[in-house]
């Protein structure tokens, strides 16, 4: 198969999505920001082409690339991993003819309210939720459903620019920025109160092939908030056991048919609390923050080569065979600044030598990110263990032990 994949060089995991095609015998075409020469000779290595653009969020400039690609040879599928890359992928498919996710589906993945709408038209729990284009609305809203409420981009990743309001003054406060940014129209959406989580799959023809159930904590939006916390998420190896899980497949699957999403990776956003389980926010693309590293660690098999042969072939090439539990745990710098130092890590290394996938620490004289720019941002450490509650114990451990100087 010719398979185009977009922006190969950045950010740098994406190289591993390029390797991965390649492992199974595609021929990839790359079609990037970079220079060529840019690419080094391993990753230019790994694809059959590449074509420069000047922007891969150019849906003209990507229509001619892809054009011209064509011109050259059978192109098979189209594919793009980052959440910003996709709606002009899909537009470029649906230009070109090129298979793979629809405008539609994009669409519905990463607009806010007419996500949540779809879910609950297929009977998905999700939170009440609106789009608003006024001040007015907005309190029309905060009056029917009640604080606390999110206030979010309408098209977004993760937490980014996310904000939680408890009342009328501070929904105002809150919509003076989103105007001061721009915005026009946002999304407004009940809290929901509860346990937060994640449900990821790889999807052949609208089922699931490989899934992994993973937990925030704590939650996001109190992880980005507050330096003092070391936040965490786990994947479980508990998946086929308990029922709750049985619930999250269940649900999932029902997404894939509601939002028409076909062969892909997926990212689903969920909470579990007093009114039950309910699913956030839907991603029809991997999860970032090394979510795959976790899931292949805790299964001994490379899930970015399972999801290059479902791409490739149509099927999956190794089960995965829950053998541990792994996690993060992101360690933040005690204040902003330059990093001056570390402590505990020797003694982390000795007590779980076994257990440490990997980890990562800044030099000293590097300047630190701020605690809402994520789990890796600064400093982490990744563990994995055959069981899931002792790995949250290690992983409470890592971050009470290791301190992150600065300043």
């Amino acid at each position: 198969m010719n398979i185009v994949f977009v922006e190969p060089n950045f950010p740098a995991n994406q190289r591993r999505f390029v390797h991965a095609l390649a492992s199974v015998g595609a021929n990839v075409i790359g079609v990037g920001e970079s220079d060529e020469w840019a690419l080094g000779d391993e990753l230019r290595g790994a694809m059959g082409g590449y074509y420069k653009v000047g922007s891969v969020t150019n849906v003209e400039e990507m229509t001619d690339a892809i054009r011209h690609i064509q011109s050259q040879l059978w192109v098979d599928r189209l594919e793009a991993t980052v959440e910003a890359h996709t709606m002009a992928a899909a537009q470029v498919r649906e230009a070109t003819g090129i298979p793979g996710t629809s405008v539609r589906t994009t669409w519905l993945c990463r607009d806010k309210p007419s996500m949540k709408e779809a879910l609950r038209q297929a009977g998905v729990p999700t939170a009440a939720s609106a789009a608003i284009g006024s001040a007015a609305g907005a309190h029309d809203f905060a009056e029917r459903v009640g604080y606390p409420l999110i206030l979010k981009p309408r098209a977004g990743a993760g937490a980014q620019g996310t904000t939680r309001v408890d009342s009328d003054q501070e929904l105002d406060h809150a919509l003076g920025i989103f105007g001061g940014e721009g915005a026009t129209s946002i999304a407004i959406e009940e809290f929901v109160e509860g346990h937060e989580g994640f449900y990821d799959t790889i999807a052949v023809d609208g089922h699931v092939a490989h899934d992994w159930v993973t937990h925030y904590y704590p939650n996001v939006l109190e992880a980005m908030r507050h330096r003092w916390i070391s936040p965490q998420f786990v994947t479980t190896n508990r998946i086929d056991d308990a029922p709750f899980y049985g619930e999250v497949r269940e649900l999932g699957q029902r997404v894939i048919e509601a939002l028409g999403i076909g062969t892909s990776a997926t990212h689903m956003e969920w909470f579990h609390g007093p009114k039950g389980l309910r699913f956030s926010e839907i991603g029809c693309r991997p999860p970032g923050v090394g979510c795959w590293d976790l899931y292949s660690a805790s299964n001994d098999v490379d899930v970015y080569r399972e999801w290059a042969h479902v791409i490739t072939h149509g099927t999956t090439d190794q089960p995965m065979r829950r053998l541990y539990s792994a996690g993060i745990v992101a360690l933040r710098p005690d204040a902003d600044g330059q990093i001056r130092g570390y402590s505990g890590i020797e003694e982390i290394q000795a007590r779980y030598r076994d257990w440490v996938i990997d980890g990562h620490f800044p030099p000293e004289g590097q300047p630190t990110q701020p605690v809402e720019a994520g789990y890796m941002a600064n400093a982490w450490v990744r563990l994995r263990h055959p069981d899931y509650d002792t790995l949250r114990g290690m992983l409470d451990d890592v971050g009470q032990t290791i301190h992150v100087y600065a300043g």
